[in-house]
């Protein structure tokens, strides 16, 4: 899985639910051979987790993007590449994984002619269906009427997911300087969630007396799926003259999603329905942007960069609400609990930079990108129709010292925003646990953030490399999930009580400092060490609860140690380390995972089997979270199954006489990204 690869990368981390940071942020632009996709927008986890760790070819990390690419995600930039042949003639490979978690496959088929190829893919993964046990305790208080209240809830959920891609490509080369690029694909993923809960509720008043305690048993179920369509077309030109070219591309990708949920809940000991919802949210993401970038050497040194891109994002999001009438005894449609969003928004973006030697001392390169973002919204609840607009400017540059022929220092610094999407904007309200109520926020501001990043990079010939970057960042009206604790609370017709609301939130300033390190190291012809540690300070100013600030150390460390026996055997260790994580409303667990794999090549090294074990001496991992806000205390423990074996076959097929491809002799100056 994608997921698997990433725990590898220098400054990203996943945890245990596959949610991803780049450089302790969650505001990533996610890309798949370059070109974005609305597959990303609403369950990034599951769409990762789709994608199999054969299909991938790299994974390119731009902590500080410049001015070409866009402004979007302020972590910075991850593209996956997807393993694309150059060979002549027909080739391919399959890759087949079963697993006690995991159950993954992948096709790949190849085939080139002169100056045409083409490609195509399918790939699956399942993740089988496991259970989930929790327990929850809320202790809250009431300060108009100085009552107290207890909620503990011990409950347990079933949960599966799945996830397919499939997709075509092709490249043409016309009279050698004029390139033709193209690819359609269809993806789809989802998940299913089932469980229930126990509750136990007591209320007391100041002076310790029981007013009321109640206790029932909640059941849940929760089904999201997606589709994406895209489709991409590109045209590149170059020009007699080194590194002049010209690109045109336009890409459009549209993904209908559903989300559906239901509860009912049952009150104790007479097992009597006193509550229940039936949920249906339908919705579509649309994204299509056109863009034009053109490089024109102004001499051998100096390299002139300009283009544009216009981008259409469309949500669409309804939301039906059936509510248990005990009455009727039956589930009626409740309108006041129903939504619609329709969001439209245009991003009308321009850019130019300038790469260029200051003298003997440094290479350096200046950008300035200016986005025009353009809002059309309505949301029923408001019922009204809201225009507005705002301007962006994204200043970057990169300044690169060569000391010598194996070290470099790198100084830069880049502008980013966050818009929200899909995920965050949808008002949907899911009631499925009435006393912990989660919905979108239609009224979201962008998020802006500040990096300057200073990177020192030493390669140590056959010996490896090594990496140190020391960065700080600073983002204003930084998105976070936030919760409000109600004694009570009317949503629609319906009044709950003793209930938390978790919405997105413009939580206030987040102010990061800290430091990556990273080393590849080959001590001898056969082992291979890579390692990467990074720590950094978070200082958190919440605006939405004025005193409730935070301020935490936070840390990762990984590694990765491969060995190569005799007869095509090799071994691997991967360990992971993630600190727990403070909030401005609390602290998150950490995590650790660790794996084993075996590979033995086969059929003259045309095949492999693999077998792995995935934290093999432990079935489940303890995950406790402390929140607190305003009036409620919360403290959650999960037991979340992780351990797993699994055993992969791959098979190469066909002829493998590469197309030599033309030397790459960059600086890393135009794509200042790492590729791993």
């Amino acid at each position: 899985m994608a997921t698997d690869v990433l725990k590898k990368v220098p400054q990203v981390s996943v945890d245990i639910d596959g949610n991803v940071e780049l450089a302790g942020n969650t505001s990533i632009r996610f890309l798949i051979n370059g070109k974005p996709s609305t597959m990303f927008g609403s369950n990034i986890a599951d769409v990762l987790q789709s994608i199999p760790a054969s299909q991938i070819k790299s994974i390119e990390v731009i902590t500080n993007p410049g001015a070409k690419y866009d402004a979007q995600g302020l972590g910075g930039i991850i593209n996956i590449i997807l393993k694309k042949s150059t060979a002549r003639g027909i080739n391919g490979n399959l890759s087949l994984t079963a697993g006690t978690l995991q159950q993954n496959g992948a096709l790949n088929f190849n085939a080139r002619k002169g100056n045409f190829g083409m490609n195509a893919f399918v790939s699956g993964n399942a993740r089988l269906t496991r259970k989930t046990s929790y327990h929850s305790n809320r202790l809250s208080t009431d300060t108009a009427t100085k009552n107290n209240a207890q909620l503990e809830q011990d409950g347990q959920t079933e949960f599966n997911r799945y996830g397919f891609q499939t997709g075509i490509g092709f490249d043409w080369t016309l009279r050698e300087k004029n390139n033709f690029s193209g690819s359609i694909n269809y993806n789809g993923f989802g998940n299913k969630a089932n469980g229930f809960v126990n509750q136990a509720e007591v209320i007391q008043n100041g002076a310790g007396n029981i007013l009321s305690q109640i206790n029932s048993i909640n059941r849940t179920m929760n089904l999201f799926h997606e589709r994406s369509f895209d489709f991409g077309l590109n045209y590149k030109r170059t020009f007699t003259k080194e590194d002049q070219e010209l690109e045109v591309s336009f890409n459009s990708s549209q993904g209908p999603n559903n989300r559906q949920s239901g509860n009912d809940q049952f009150i104790q000991p007479q097992d009597s329905l006193i509550y229940g919802t039936r949920s249906d949210n339908p919705g579509t993401e649309d994204e299509s942007e056109f863009a034009v970038d053109y490089v024109q050497p102004l001499s051998e040194n100096i390299h002139l960069g300009f283009g544009g891109k216009l981008t259409w994002y469309d949500i669409n999001s309804t939301a039906d609400i059936l509510l248990w009438q005990p009455f009727l005894h039956d589930y009626a449609f409740d309108s006041s609990l129903s939504n619609y969003l329709g969001y439209h928004q245009n991003v009308y973006a321009a850019y130019s930079e300038l790469g260029f030697p200051i003298g003997k001392l440094f290479d350096a390169k200046i950008g300035a990108r200016y986005e025009r973002t353009q809002i059309n919204s309505f949301y029923s609840d408001a019922n009204e129709r809201v225009i507005s607009g705002y301007n962006t400017w994204v200043p970057s540059f990169f300044i690169l010292r060569k000391l010598g022929e194996s070290q470099s220092l790198k100084f830069n610094y880049s502008k980013r925003i966050e818009r929200p999407d899909f995920g965050d904007l949808n008002p949907f309200i899911n009631t499925s646990d009435p006393k912990n109520v989660t919905a979108g926020n239609p009224y979201l501001k962008p998020e802006i953030g500040n990096r300057v990043e200073l990177s020192y990079n030493n390669d140590l010939g056959n010996t490896g490399s090594f990496m140190l970057t020391l960065f700080y960042r600073e983002n204003k009206d930084d998105i976070q999930p936030f919760i409000r604790y109600y004694p009570s609370i009317v949503v629609g017709d319906t009044t709950y009580t003793n209930v938390a609301v978790t919405t997105r939130e413009n939580i206030g300033i987040e102010k990061n400092v800290g430091t990556s390190l990273s080393c590849d190291l080959h001590l001898n012809s056969k082992f291979n060490v890579r390692t990467n540690l990074f720590f950094f300070y978070r200082h958190t100013i919440n605006q939405q609860d004025a005193g409730f600030n935070s301020n935490s150390t936070n840390w990762r460390f990984n590694m990765n140690a491969s060995y190569q026996f005799p007869k095509n055997f090799a071994a691997e260790f991967f360990g992971n380390f993630n600190s727990p994580r403070h909030e401005a409303q609390g602290k998150y667990p950490s995590f650790t995972s660790y794996s084993f794999a075996f590979r033995k090549l086969i059929w003259k090294k045309k095949g492999s089997l693999a077998f792995t074990m995935n934290n093999i001496f432990s079935e489940y991992i303890k995950q406790e979270t402390f929140l607190f806000g305003p009036g409620f205390v919360t403290d959650n423990v999960r037991k979340v199954p992780f351990r797993s074996i699994g055993l992969n076959f791959t098979w190469k097929f066909g002829r493998l006489e590469f197309k030599k491809e033309k030397e790459d002799n960059s600086d890393n100056m135009n794509e200042p990204g790492t590729s791993y």
